[in-house]
Formats: C-alpha cells, structure tokens, sequence
C-alpha cells in the first residue's frame, strides 16, 4: 500500500491524537495549513482514499471513525 502525501498528512494529524475527535477545520488546518481556502469536503475525499487503502470499512471501521456532525477519530474514543 503506498499512500499519496496528502493521504499520509491526515493519516498522522489523525493517529497523533488517538481517540481524539478532529473536526474538519482542524485536520484542514493542520494538513493544508489555516491559509486554506476551498471547500472542505476535501477532507471527506482524503478520508475516503485513506479508507480504501487500509482496507478500513466505512460501515464498520477500525481505524478511521466518522463522527457524524463533528469529524473524524482514529481508534475509539
């Protein structure tokens, strides 16, 4: 599995705060930096890609977990 630098920018903003929920500004923030302008959902395409390659299942997840309304978490909370 090779990951893109994006891919591997969100993977480490999520996993050096495990269990911690990461809104979308804040992993913008701290992947693209706090200049970012655009739209948000980028972050919900990252998630996605980075999903897919670790073979994690949105419906039933192990390592990335939407928290619905708030962003993402790696592990459990």
């Amino acid at each position: 599995m090779t990951l893109t630098r994006t891919e591997f920018d969100v993977l480490a903003a999520l996993s050096s705060r495990p269990g911690a929920v990461l809104s979308r500004r804040q992993l913008l923030e701290a992947v693209w930096g706090d200049s970012w302008i655009g739209n948000d959902n980028i972050v919900d395409v990252h998630v996605g890609h980075l999903r897919r390659k670790l073979g994690d299942n949105p419906a039933e997840p192990r390592y990335v977990n939407t928290i619905r309304g708030v962003g993402y978490r790696m592990g459990k909370g």
